[in-house]
């Protein structure tokens, strides 16, 4: 099949791969391609990222204009500026960044059903390498160029966008004191790693919380935080049997018991050696929906939440689902799992 992915075309639901590929949409050769680059994301120096891409897409004779955002707050807006050029000139929009990237821009991407695609300049990259998406700048440049648009699975929370996870409590604040330790002292594993272990041995306030999954089935729970992957490669490094699940059209939802500081220290090691699935504190669940609301009504403010490693606050109720309509993501149509070690 040829020609650029209409606008108002329908995508199928995101499904197994056999039908991502029957799915697949050619990219038309005259299509313009629209960069959204950060230029703080990543090893990579954005000049040198930026020269790798217009490289790989000149070199394909592929026309392309790169938007480069200087501050975090500007991508939505630059984001949407790219899908409307996207639209009234029939391109691609393309997200070049980290995984926080590649949401802003996806959600602005999402309604349109313009065709997608990534060029991963960020630290774990999970979303472009479990989509077979080399985490090279000038591979996968390259890959825009020769790769038709295929149906990719997207998450939605409260309806915001997630390509890899999202999550409450826990999770969310080590994120954020992972990000103060490395503007104070630097972007490194092992500022990283310090920062985890802090906010790991800190007190954990644990989730009062009512979840009801797509059965219907309610239970109350107490756990120092709700993880929900939408990323195979993500979630079975850590250990999860459940991660194929992410590829037929639901999500993982992972609840560990309350335990004190040194037993989730424990879980953090376990799913680092890709054995939590085997943690006998640790619930998972794969379903399509999944609903949570704190147990008392009188606890009912904003509940920290983080969305692919970008934390927020979010009134409850909150609800985790499968989007209708998927995302046209540029990739390979076939691909084994991302054996790479993350960075």
């Amino acid at each position: 099949m040829s020609g650029a992915v209409s606008s108002n075309a329908q995508p199928r639901p995101a499904g197994t791969q056999g039908d991502a590929v029957d799915a697949a949409r050619a990219i038309d050769p005259q299509a313009p391609f629209f960069v959204v680059m950060n230029a703080g994301s990543g090893r990579v120096a954005p000049d040198d990222a930026r020269r790798q891409i217009e490289a790989a897409l000149a070199q394909a004779g592929r026309r392309h204009e790169v938007l480069l955002v200087d501050r975090p707050g500007r991508l939505p807006a630059v984001a949407q500026r790219a899908v409307e050029q996207a639209s009234a000139q029939q391109g691609v929009v393309v997200a070049a960044g980290g995984d926080g990237t590649l949401n802003a821009v996806a959600a602005a991407v999402l309604p349109s059903g313009r065709p997608y695609g990534v060029v991963p300049l960020g630290t774990f990259n999970y979303f472009a390498r479990g989509n077979g998406i080399p985490t090279d700048t000038a591979a996968a440049a390259a890959l825009l160029t020769r790769e038709a648009a295929r149906p990719v699975q997207v998450g939605l929370m409260n309806e915001r966008v997630f390509l890899v996870n999202a999550s409450l409590g826990l999770y969310p604040q080590l994120l954020q004191d992972r990000e103060a330790f490395k503007r104070r002292y630097g972007r490194n594993r092992i500022v990283a790693g310090l920062a985890a272990l802090s906010t790991l041995l800190g007190r954990h306030p644990q989730l009062r919380i009512v979840i009801e999954d797509d059965g219907g089935t309610q239970r109350s729970l107490r756990t120092p935080t709700l993880f929900v992957g939408n990323n195979r490669l993500q979630l079975e490094r850590i250990g999860l049997e459940e991660g194929a699940a992410v590829q037929h059209g639901r999500l993982v939802a992972i609840t560990p018991a309350p335990v004190g500081p040194l037993g989730m220290l424990g879980l953090v090691l376990r799913g680092a050696a890709g054995r939590l699935g085997a943690a006998e504190e640790v619930a998972s669940l794969a379903c399509r929906e999944l609903a949570v609301a704190p147990v008392s009504r009188y606890r009912r403010g904003r509940m920290k939440y983080a969305i692919d490693g970008e934390v927020g606050q979010m009134r409850p109720p909150i609800r985790f689902q499968v989007a209708a309509q998927p995302l046209m993501l540029i990739k390979p149509a076939e691909h084994g799992l991302d054996s790479e070690d993350a960075d």
